[in-house]
């Protein structure tokens, strides 16, 4: 796992601009603390910072190949994993390709000089990486299907800029700063559109999408999609496979040469990678799984149910160990560390804009991962297997599955991705988030893949998962992207291997739902490799702290920024309501504000002041 940043300029010596395309490069050291390398051309710079994960010693980048006559043919730097890459490798020796590593960035490499970008077909894994090709003077940018690795550019008007997280292409001095409406609709709204990026000018490359920057323009083209296919096995069948598919995905994904882990929650999702990865871990001989799981200090005498969480997860994670034998590990946060200055500075850092949603998520996380790394520099996780099986209280909701917007945010669960309630209502209805909400949603109802004959139930719940695997993932997927990377640990996400989404998406329904309760097909798939206190338990969102200390000071802070009349958030908020908030009881729940706004508040008075970001709005 990396982090990786390019600069093409077809007018420009860039053989000249090594300061540059150095400092870029440094700002991925969170990314990969392990090396930095920084290859340039006249017309190209390409930089890596590496997290040695497969063969340490053999994997620098970036990596080159060079022609007959020694001279560079292509130039890779590449982020994320290949889980193929064994196979791939044979298949390239038998065309009479030679190796002189043992990395999987080698194997891209030569993939590329065999099948030039059809290479990303054959590619199974998680990765995002550029290719410059010396020949044709082409550079080609690639992303993973799911979008596990992120991947951003920056078209210039000869050229492009391009690097894992904004950051990169901050650091380069034709990048604005500056960022618009449609901008600030993507930070404040939960849409995550595809593509979109926060910052003007700025793009993602999409998940499934590969792009090509050349001297005529730049040109896309897509890969991978979700497509309708019709599902012909019946529900045993279906069950048997989902369990295949997971063993297989699972146990590629144990391969490296540094240590690895699991995060285990004690729900259904991480407790079913850990306990198939415990059974592959003992079958190839490499003894026991490690896991960690996180808490709050006296989380047991302050825990209170709420509408999503009905328990605690430490007797479900101790449940599972005991079962599966993980070499275990509690993480124990003081909801008083989630507030320190430095933390939070570095969780904007990692993230380069307001952390969106889920409050102090976010800086436990980072806490969580920091912790964690210690100890290992790979981590499995749970992630994604809500959004794949239908785990979210909205897939059974009628009113939320008909809505005419994205099903999260209608009313029962929209409060839960809410952050507006202090700012301006003039700069609310200026922005017009509801119009950006409905147009980015009627976008994604115009590309959904469509299977002739299908029920009308079908064909809605279709909808539901569509949105879910190509909207809502991508937020959650960014959230534990930025956060492990980091602090330099990779975190692997096993239910977005592209086979089993594939196969799951075009499972009916009826299936998925079988047993009338959420994830039904991997509860089934997974039922005799769990104890029943998981296989029976309701689906729990992860930890937040309910310690009121941690909004005290998140108001006070507030109270701070708003007594300071050059804080750049001030035009944006409505300080009536701000006062209010602040002057209010803790624990009075009579107002409409919750802990999102306040976070909200505070995140982006730090982004703008740190970033120097300019408004065109």
């Amino acid at each position: 796992m990396c982090g990786i940043a390019g600069w093409v300029d077809f007018e420009r010596d860039l053989s000249r601009e090594s300061a540059v395309a150095g400092a870029m490069t440094r700002t991925m050291e969170c990314r990969g603390p392990d090396a930095e390398g920084v290859w340039i051309r006249p017309h190209v710079a390409l930089g890596h910072r590496r997290l040695a994960v497969i063969d340490p010693v053999g994997g620098s980048q970036p990596m080159v190949a060079e022609g007959d006559d020694g001279e560079p043919v292509i130039c890779l730097t590449f982020c994320g994993e290949v889980y193929n890459y064994r196979e791939l490798r044979e298949e390239l020796r038998s065309f009479g390709h030679h190796f002189r590593t043992a990395s999987d960035t080698e194997v891209v490499l030569r993939a590329y000089l065999q099948w030039g970008d059809g290479l990303a077909e054959r590619l199974n894994g998680m990765f995002a990486f550029g290719i410059w090709d010396v020949r044709t003077e082409e550079l080609l940018l690639v992303r993973d299907r799911m979008g596990v690795k992120p991947l951003f550019y920056l078209p210039t008007e000869h050229g492009v800029l391009f690097g894992s997280e904004p950051k990169a292409i901050l650091a380069n001095p034709l990048a604005p700063r500056r960022v618009g409406a449609d901008g600030l609709c993507e930070i404040l709204d939960m849409v995550k559109t595809p593509e979109a990026a926060v910052y003007t000018g700025m793009y993602e490359v999409r998940p499934g999408q590969l792009v090509k920057v050349g001297r005529s323009g730049l040109a896309k083209r897509a890969y991978w999609t979700l497509e309708a296919r019709e599902h012909t096995d019946d529900l045993d069948t279906t069950i048997s496979t989902v369990r295949e598919l997971l063993e297989d995905i699972v146990a590629r994904q144990l391969v490296s040469d540094v240590p690895l882990c699991m995060l285990l929650s004690g729900g259904l999702d991480s407790s079913t990678v850990t306990a198939l990865a415990a059974r592959a871990s003992a079958a190839q001989g490499a003894g026991t799984v490690r896991s960690f799981s996180v808490d709050f200090a006296n989380a047991g005498d302050r825990f209170l149910p709420d509408a999503v969480r009905g328990m605690r997860d430490a007797p479900f994670v101790r449940d599972l160990v005991s079962h599966v034998g993980s070499e275990h590990t509690e993480v124990v946060l003081d909801s008083e560390e989630l507030t320190d200055p430095a933390l939070r500075a570095a969780v904007l850092r990692a993230v380069d804009q307001p952390p969106a949603f889920w409050g102090d998520m976010w800086p436990s996380l980072y806490l969580l991962f920091q912790a964690v790394k210690k100890h290992s520099t790979v981590a499995l996780s749970g992630e994604a297997a809500d959004e794949l099986f239908g785990g979210y209280r909205w897939f059974r909701n009628p009113a939320a599955v008909s809505a005419d917007t994205f099903p999260w945010l209608t009313s029962g669960s929209a409060r839960y991705f809410g952050g507006l309630a202090l700012l301006d209502k003039g700069f609310v209805e200026k922005l017009n988030i509801t119009g950006y909400r409905q147009d980015r949603y009627h976008e994604a109802l115009a590309e959904m893949p469509q299977l002739p004959g299908e029920s009308p139930e079908d064909r809605m719940m279709r909808k539901v998962s569509y949105l879910n695997l190509t909207r809502f993932v991508g937020t959650l997927l960014d959230r534990k992207d930025r956060m492990s990377m980091g602090v330099g640990l990779e975190v692997r996400v096993p239910f977005c291997d592209h086979r089993l989404v594939e196969y799951v998406f075009n499972t009916p329904w009826a299936m998925k739902s079988f047993d009338g309760r959420e994830k039904s097909l991997l509860r089934a798939a997974a039922a005799d490799l769990l104890p029943a206190s998981i296989t029976e338990r309701v689906k729990s969102p992860y930890p937040a702290t309910q310690d009121p200390g941690y909004e005290r000071v998140l108001r006070a802070e507030l109270a701070a920024v708003v007594a300071d009349a050059d804080s750049p958030v001030l035009p944006l908020l409505d300080l009536a309501r701000v006062r209010k908030l602040v002057d209010r009881p803790i624990g009075d729940v009579s107002q409409p504000y919750d802990r999102g706004s306040l976070e909200m508040a505070l995140w982006l008075n730090a982004w703008l002041t740190e970033y120097n970001v300019t408004l065109d709005v």
